[in-house]
């Protein structure tokens, strides 16, 4: 093996091109003072942070070749995670992984390699970038093709020692690249560090022979790409240039490892502590009053008061006495009678009891269902649905940070716009408790937002004791804490990313209580069309296997490190629940289970609209298990 390295590198040193030849292939523009000091001062000047673009690259005959060579020898294989759906080369993912033994295939492909990590043009990107010197033996690229609906989420592509990111751009040569195509490159202000804004506030759109570059900034560097909206290729190779390497010109020793320790990616950023002042909405779950989880216990306990195995806690909670007249009447309110016979209770519970997941189609009575449905379909079709945090109003908030999610929400508490750093700190030092009841007497009663009072009467439903305790007949748990959200996920626009729940550190102590929390979620997306999942929306729950082959594969070969997790509905997905109408989920979970809303593609017919409930839960039994 180690004779054949040696002898690939002597056949690729023979293959180098010489700087004339180099500088040839290249738009010769690139070479003149005039253009170099004018695209620095353009790189300097520039907003969000600093980025350019070059037009007409290299050498026209050359570009259209390496997209010949790429269309008739590369195949393309459709990759989605929660970040990204993005077709992507197989063993031609990384090509600096290649063997280049036999270049018959990829001339044109490896000529291009050269000239793009040549000693001139690294030195003219350093140069105007500021980014000084480069390295030209750590190549990092990658070749992908985005069609109708694939899309990449909000990153800073901050990962080990990359100092530059570059687009060169391969749509059809002969076909102007339109805008309303979809596909452009977005890039974000940062409201704070590692914060960025909840809407772009420049955009690059791709034609062919452009190529877009940033340096790349640890919490700054934030950009996404925009969902394609046709259906066309938008062809590119992606790459990165690295600080340089031991025995390469501009080495500093410990720079790179300094780097690499004091800068984490987007991913490492979202799965610790280091962002939770700056989320909205707060992933907080309020205590629940003392004498209210007395009487959940008291439903779990045998008439006695003694402490009760599963088996007698399954006799207890499938007894229909244990709802009152009054009760039953006030759950029927909202919930469909067969869900509160004893029958319909027993039946769910031995479900939830076996599987921890529950599902449950027409939850909610035909009167509340179908009144429900008429105004939110209404909301779609008659009015028009803000983009832009900004024109967000009252009662509805959006999510923030957008690299963690981004989604239309009331969470009960009084509105705020949060678009500067200002904001955040304000709203920092003044944290109030949700009131549901309280934002309700808040709002015009003039019809302008009735779709909103009535969400707002079913969260009220969810926070009721009465509810509670019928939570707590179907789980034989007792519920501790709780969250409630409404939420809108617009096309276009919305997502979450996969992240691990987080414990009440407040309850730990608590005996009986689960390290687990009980997610609840009444989807109410009035559309069709979501079955396939090639509109995204779905809610998906996925074991966080990250010390598999496969985990350290995706982290190698996918197109930034924040893309961590694969939904390919293997063995390691749990739950995969498409958006439906009137259909409520339970699921506990705990902090091996990773959950995300897939980001939901333009093409969409309506916006997936819930209700999110989250509860920590504690065993009333002797064993919890």
């Amino acid at each position: 093996m180690k004779r054949k390295a040696e002898a690939q590198e002597n056949g690729n040193k023979q293959l180098d091109l010489e700087e004339d030849k180099v500088k040839g292939l290249f738009n010769q523009k690139l070479w003149t003072p005039e253009f170099r000091e004018g695209l620095k001062n353009q790189i300097d000047s520039s907003a969000p942070y600093n980025w350019g673009n070059i037009s007409g690259l290299v050498n026209d005959d050359l570009l259209r070749a390496v997209r010949k060579e790429i269309e008739t020898e590369i195949h393309f294989t459709k990759k989605e995670t929660d970040i990204y759906k993005v077709n992507q080369s197989g063993d031609l993912a990384n090509l600096s992984g290649l063997n280049w033994d036999d270049l018959s295939r990829l001339p044109n492909m490896y000529k291009l390699r050269q000239i793009l990590y040549s000693d001139v043009y690294r030195d003219l990107i350093g140069y105007v970038t500021g980014a000084g010197k480069l390295s030209g033996s750590k190549m990092d690229m990658s070749v992908n093709t985005y069609t109708k609906g694939c899309h990449l989420l909000t990153h800073d592509d901050v990962i080990g020692s990359r100092r530059i990111s570059f687009i060169l751009y391969l749509p059809d040569p002969d076909r102007k690249w339109k805008p309303q195509y979809g596909g452009g490159l977005r890039l974000f202000s940062s409201i704070l560090p590692n914060i960025p804004e909840t809407d772009p506030c420049a955009k690059f759109v791709p034609q062919f022979n452009e190529i877009a570059f940033f340096k790349v900034l640890p919490g700054f560097s934030f950009h996404d790409v925009e969902e394609v909206k046709v259906d066309k290729h938008r062809l590119s190779i992606q790459g990165w240039y690295h600080f340089p390497q031991p025995g390469e010109p501009g080495y500093t020793p410990g720079q790179e490892e300094a780097w690499v320790k004091n800068n984490t990616s987007t991913l490492t950023q979202l799965e610790t502590n280091v962002l939770q002042d700056f989320e909205y909405p707060k992933q907080e779950r309020d205590i629940l009053p003392y004498h209210q989880v007395k009487h959940f216990e008291k439903v779990l306990y045998a008439a006695d008061g003694k402490k009760i195995d599963e088996d007698e806690v399954k006799s207890v909670v499938q007894d229909t006495d244990s709802l009152s007249e009054k009760e039953y009447k006030y759950l029927s309110q909202y919930i469909s009678a067969e869900h509160l016979t004893k029958e319909g209770i027993k039946k769910l519970q031995e479900q939830f009891l076996e599987n921890s997941t529950l599902q449950i189609k027409d939850f909610l009575n035909e009167e509340v269902s179908e009144l429900l449905k008429k105004m939110i379909k209404t909301e779609e079709l008659e009015k028009a649905c803000p983009y832009m945090a900004k024109d967000v109003e009252t009662p509805w908030q959006t999510a923030m940070p957008s690299h963690k999610w981004r989604y239309m929400y009331i969470d009960g508490k009084n509105p705020r716009k949060l678009l500067k750093a200002s904001d955040i700190m304000e709203a920092l030092n003044n944290e109030e408790l949700p009131n549901f009841e309280l934002l309700r007497e808040t709002l015009p009663k003039d019809g302008s937002v009735d779709v909103e009072l009535k969400l707002i009467d079913l969260a009220i439903f969810y926070k009721s004791t009465i509810f509670k305790k019928y939570l707590a007949l179907l789980t034989a748990l007792c519920p501790l804490s709780e969250q409630i959200l409404i939420r809108r996920f617009r096309p276009g626009n919305d997502f979450t990313l996969a992240t691990q729940c987080r414990l009440n550190e407040f309850l730990q102590d608590v005996e009986g209580i689960l390290p687990s929390i009980l997610v609840g979620n009444l989807c109410l997306t009035p559309s069709s069309g979501w079955e396939s999942g090639e509109v995204g929306g779905y809610e998906l729950y996925m074991m966080d296997d990250e010390n598999t082959e496969e985990e350290e594969r995706m982290h190698k070969d996918v197109e930034d490190a924040s893309v961590y997790r694969t939904d390919d509905n293997g063995d390691s997905v749990l739950v995969n629940n498409p958006p439906s109408w009137n259909t409520f989920n339970l699921v506990l979970r705990d902090q091996s289970v990773l959950e995300f809303v897939k980001y939901v593609s333009c093409a969409a017919k309506s916006s997936r609209w819930d209700v999110k409930m989250e509860w920590d839960v504690k065993y009333v039994g002797e064993d919890n298990e």
